[in-house]
């Protein structure tokens, strides 16, 4: 039996610790337990299961993820924290505490070999500040992973999860569809917060599928970053940094089947693909 943390235990830990939630490592505890089961529901992980949880912070979540018999590794920026997690684990669930390893590292940067036991799923309350770019990451750092479930904010989520023709539809939503599919799965209310945010929050599914046909992922990167750099300009004329001029874009364009007169906001990523293995 693991016991979840409510409002008194989450601010019993925080003075113990002297933590107080900052706005620039995106601090926001989740203190609602039903919110937790709710995640982790949705998450579908279970004793099969190698969770990988990014900014476990007072550990909501992380007891969450062990009631399921999953192992967990958490990685946590924050020493203090980091420090407290496997006490707390200890406290409230003591037959989980051998499957929870935690890691003291920044997101951006962990390596692979950082991560024991090859984690099988990301499950996250991810700092909104680098939500994106820590899924990224974590998806091109960490092959084992195939499937993932993050809190983010709506607006992120809304963005990692639409398509080609929303206005929305940029970056984020390329990248994290070379590696699989995202949808937006649920809205999170911001009462489960503490610290409440000024933001409303999301919860956003993705699954690691069958990258598209490119040899070369960070040429293929970089041109989505150039096709969007000006979203209202034609690729033509939005990628002709990129491929050297204009007249070499259209070019490349025409070879992937393209109308060069085509905006960024119009393509998949498999269309993305295409033009990046024309060059």
């Amino acid at each position: 039996m693991v016991e979840l943390l409510g409002p008194a235990e989450i601010r019993g830990l925080a003075a113990e610790l002297d933590v107080r939630p900052t706005k620039k490592l995106g601090q926001n505890f989740v203190h609602d337990p039903n919110t937790v089961r709710r995640i982790v529901e949705l998450a579908g992980v279970g004793p099969d299961d190698v969770v990988l949880e990014v900014g476990p912070g007072l550990g909501s979540l992380t007891l969450g993820l062990l009631a399921t018999g999953a192992r967990v590794v958490a990685v946590e920026i924050d020493p203090k924290l980091a420090d407290r997690l496997p006490k707390t684990v200890a406290e409230r669930g003591p037959e989980a505490a051998d499957r929870l390893t935690v890691v003291g590292a920044d997101a951006l940067r962990v390596a692979n070999a950082d991560l024991p036991g090859s984690p099988t799923s990301l499950v996250a309350n991810l700092p909104y500040n680098v939500a994106v770019p820590v899924v990224l990451h974590l998806l091109a750092e960490v092959p084992s992973l195939k499937s993932g479930l993050v809190m983010v904010q709506t607006e992120v989520a809304d963005r990692m999860a639409a398509g080609p023709g929303s206005r929305i539809y940029g970056v984020p939503s390329v990248k994290l569809a070379y590696y699989g599919p995202a949808r937006k799965v649920a809205p999170v209310p911001r009462s489960v917060f503490w610290p409440v945010p000024n933001v409303d929050s999301a919860l956003v599914a993705f699954e690691r599928g069958d990258a598209p046909a490119s040899d070369d992922r960070d040429r293929l990167f970089k041109l989505v970053d150039a096709a969007f750099s000006q979203r209202r300009k034609t690729l033509r004329a939005a990628l002709a940094g990129w491929a050297g001029s204009a007249e070499r874009a259209g070019e490349l364009l025409t070879a992937a089947g393209i109308d060069p007169k085509t905006r960024g906001e119009q393509l998949d990523v498999h269309d993305f693909a295409r033009i990046a293995a024309a060059g």
